[in-house]
C-alpha cells in the first residue's frame, strides 16, 4: 500500500473501531465536523490528482495514460469508499444544515469497496473511454462508392471528421455508409459495458441503493420517483411541440429524398437528420427552411466568422473563436479567464496523437486551473459550443471558494444550462454588435431563426430523455445484456420517432456509439438543461430590463443580468437546487413555460404548415 494511503487508513481506524463498540459514547457534532473537514481535505487532493491524470488521458490517449488515469481514479474511489463507510457513524444525528448536506452528498459517491473490484471498475471505465476516443471508421474507395467493406486504413475518420460529413452530405447512400461505419466501433464495447454495469451496481447496493440508476436519481434533492416524474411532466408539456416539428421535418425530408426518407410507420430514418445520433437537426436547416419568409435569407455565420478571424493558424483560429465566448461573460461584469486557460487548453485536434475531441470544460485543480478541451472548427456550431463550454468554466470559478462538497452546480442540469442560456443570447442583435452581420433581420425573419434554433433545442428533448431511461432500465435489470440494442431502439422509436437506416440486431451495440454511454456520463442533465436554460434566460432578460418578444432578447452587456447570474453561480451546490432556482427565476421547479413562450410563434406556424400540407402528426411503433 502507498505510504499516504496507509497513513490515511490508520488515521481512520479509530472511527471504525468506535462505531463497532457499543460502550462508546455517541458521536458529537464536533467529531462529525472534524471528520468532514478531513474528508474534504483528502478528497480535494485526490480529485485534483485524478483530474490531472484524466486530462492527460483525454488529450494523449495511450495504454500508459489510461493506466495512470485508472490508478488515480482508483485512489480517489478507494478513499471515497472509506469515508462513506466512516460517515455511517454519524447517520441519524441532528447536525447543522450545511454539515448535514455535506454528509448527504458524500453518501451519493459510493462504489465497490473490494479493492480488486475498485481497480477493475476504474480499468474498465478508462478502457471504454479510450475505445471511444480511438474509434475510427476506415473508408475505402469501395465504401465511398457504396460497397460493403471492412477496409484498409486508407481513409480513417474519427467522429469529429464524420460529424462534418454527416452535416454536409446530401447523398442518402453516403450518409448510410457513414452511419453504419461509425456504429461498427461499439460492438467490442458490449462485454466491457455489461461488466461496468455489474460493478457500478455492486457499489450502489453496498451503500443502500437498489442500483446505480437509483443512486443517480437520488442526487436531486428529491426522491428518485419524484425526479423521474419531474422529467416526464416537463416532457408532457413539450411533446406536442416536438411532434409538430417532427411532422414538418419528415415532410420536407420526403420532398428532398423521396423513398429514402418515406417510411410507412411515419418515423424518420436516423441517418438523414444531419447528425450521427439524430440528436440535433440543425444541420438539415437548408432542406427544411421555410419558403414563405419573404426576401429574408439566413445569414451565413460561418462565413462571417472566417472573414473576421482571418487567415490564421488553426490554433490561433480556435483561440479567437473562444475569445467571443469570453467576451460575452466579461460584458456581463465577469473577470477575464486566467492566462493559464490560454496556455493549457486544447483548442484543436493534434496531428500526432489520439485525443477525445468531445467538447468539455475542466477545472483541473478545483480552483483557477480552468481549461477547455475541444477540436475547434470555425463554424456556427462551434461558436455556440464555445459559449456553452465557457459557461461551465465561469461556473467552476464562481463557486471555487465554497467547501469542497459544494463546488458543483446546484444540480448537474444547472451546469449544462448556464452556457446554453448565454447561447440563447446569440441573437441577430448580439451578432450585429460583434459586427458579424450588417443589419438585424426584420420581424418576418423570426420564423426561420426560430426554426433553426428549434432544430437543435426542441429536436434534442426526447434524445436527452431516453439516454438515461435506457440506462436506468439496464442498471435495474429490466433490460438484460442480451437485449441492449432492442431496448435502445424501442426507446428511440417511442420518444424520437426515428428508426435505424438498416436492420439492427444484438450483434450491434448502438448505445456505445454515443460518447456518454462508454464514458458513463449521466445524461438526464442535458434534458434538464434544455428546460432550465429558458428559465435562466427569461430571468436574465427580465433583469436587463428587456421588453419585447422573448426570442429576440439579448442581455449581452447587461451588468444587472450578470449580477443576477453571478449570485446563482457563487452558491454552487450549497443549498437544494429548488432554492437556488427560485432565487434566480421566482419558481422552484422545472418549468417548460418559458421554453414554450420562446417558441410560441414557431409552434403556431408549424401547426399551420402541417395542416396546410395535410401532414399526419405522430408515428407508429410496434408498441402502439
Amino acid at each position: 500500500m502507498h505510504l499516504k494511503s496507509a497513513l490515511l487508513a490508520v488515521a481512520f481506524l479509530p472511527v471504525f473501531a468506535v462505531a463497532q463498540t457499543p460502550k462508546t459514547a455517541a458521536p458529537t457534532v464536533a467529531e462529525a465536523q472534524a471528520f468532514m473537514d478531513k474528508a474534504e481535505t483528502d478528497l480535494l487532493a485526490l480529485a485534483n490528482e485524478a483530474g490531472r491524470a484524466a486530462w492527460v488521458q483525454a488529450t494523449f490517449i495511450t495504454d500508459d495514460t489510461e493506466a495512470i488515469a485508472a490508478k488515480a481514479d482508483e485512489r480517489l474511489l478507494t478513499r471515497t469508499n472509506e469515508l462513506v463507510i466512516g460517515a455511517r457513524r454519524f447517520k441519524g444525528m441532528k447536525l447543522p444544515p450545511d454539515l448535514d448536506r455535506k454528509f448527504m452528498l458524500l453518501r451519493l459517491n459510493g462504489s465497490p469497496t473490494d479493492p480488486k473490484l475498485v481497480a477493475e471498475l476504474t480499468k474498465v471505465s478508462t478502457s471504454l473511454d479510450g475505445m471511444y476516443g480511438k474509434g475510427k471508421y476506415c473508408r475505402t474507395e469501395a465504401a465511398a462508392a457504396g460497397a460493403s467493406t471492412d477496409g484498409d486504413q486508407k481513409n480513417c475518420l474519427g467522429i469529429d471528421d464524420l460529424d462534418v460529413l454527416m452535416a454536409k452530405s446530401r447523398d442518402p447512400k453516403e450518409l448510410q455508409e457513414l452511419w453504419v461505419g461509425w456504429h461498427k466501433i461499439s460492438p467490442p464495447m458490449r462485454e466491457k459495458y455489461a461488466r461496468l454495469v455489474e460493478l457500478s451496481n455492486q457499489g450502489a447496493r453496498e451503500f443502500g441503493f437498489r442500483d446505480t440508476g437509483e443512486l443517480w436519481r437520488s442526487g436531486y434533492d428529491m426522491t428518485p420517483e419524484q425526479f423521474s416524474a419531474e422529467l416526464e411532466r416537463a416532457w408532457t408539456q413539450l411533446e406536442p411541440l416536438y411532434q409538430e416539428l417532427h411532422a414538418y421535418v419528415r415532410f420536407k425530408l420526403i420532398q428532398k429524398y423521396g423513398a429514402a426518407a418515406d417510411r410507412p410507420d411515419g418515423m424518420i430514418p436516423a441517418h438523414l437528420l444531419g447528425n450521427m445520433w439524430a440528436q440535433e437537426w440543425g444541420n438539415v436547416y437548408d432542406i427544411v427552411a421555410p419558403t414563405d419568409a419573404g426576401s429574408f435569407k439566413m445569414y451565413d455565420l460561418e462565413a462571417a466568422l472566417n472573414k473576421q478571424i482571418g487567415p490564421v493558424s488553426p490554433l490561433e483560429a480556435g483561440k479567437k473563436l473562444t475569445k467571443y465566448g469570453e467576451g460575452f461573460f466579461t460584458s456581463l461584469g465577469f473577470e477575464p479567464l486566467p492566462a493559464t486557460f490560454w496556455e493549457r487548453s486544447q483548442f484543436i485536434k493534434p496531428r500526432d496523437r489520439d485525443v477525445v475531441c468531445h467538447a468539455s470544460a475542466w477545472n483541473v485543480d478545483n480552483d483557477l486551473d480552468l481549461r477547455l478541451k475541444m477540436c475547434i472548427k470555425v463554424n456556427a456550431d462551434d461558436f455556440t459550443t464555445v459559449h456553452h463550454e465557457l459557461g461551465h468554466n465561469f461556473y467552476q470559478r464562481a463557486y471555487r471558494k465554497q467547501p469542497f462538497f459544494f463546488r458543483d452546480g446546484a444540480n448537474d442540469g444547472f451546469h449544462e444550462a448556464i452556457g446554453d442560456s448565454i447561447a440563447l443570447s446569440i441573437t441577430p442583435d448580439y451578432l450585429k454588435q460583434l459586427n458579424l452581420i450588417d443589419q438585424i433581420p426584420p420581424p418576418e425573419a423570426d420564423i426561420p431563426l426560430q426554426l433553426r434554433t428549434a432544430l437543435d433545442k426542441i429536436a434534442f428533448l426526447p434524445f436527452g430523455l431516453l439516454i438515461d431511461k435506457w440506462r436506468w432500465q439496464v442498471f435495474s435489470g429490466q433490460t438484460k445484456p442480451e437485449d441492449f440494442n432492442r431496448a435502445w431502439w424501442e426507446l428511440r422509436e417511442k420518444y424520437q420517432g426515428v428508426a435505424p437506416p438498416v436492420q439492427r440486431s444484438e450483434a450491434d451495440f448502438d448505445p456505445g456509439a454515443k460518447y456518454h454511454i462508454p464514458g458513463n456520463v449521466p445524461y438526464a442533465r442535458y434534458f434538464l438543461a434544455r428546460v432550465y436554460q429558458f428559465q435562466f434566460y427569461k430571468a436574465m432578460c427580465d433583469a436587463s430590463g428587456y421588453k419585447g418578444p422573448l426570442n429576440r432578447c439579448s442581455f449581452y452587456g447587461s451588468k444587472e443580468a450578470g449580477a443576477k447570474l453571478n449570485t446563482m453561480l457563487e452558491a454552487g451546490r450549497s443549498k437544494p437546487w429548488q432554492e437556488t432556482l427560485k432565487a434566480m427565476t421566482g419558481t422552484d421547479h422545472l418549468d417548460a413555460g418559458p421554453m414554450i413562450e420562446y417558441f410560441q410563434p414557431l409552434y403556431t406556424w408549424l401547426r399551420q404548415q402541417n395542416a396546410a400540407n395535410k401532414v399526419t402528426v405522430g408515428w407508429k411503433t410496434e408498441s402502439k
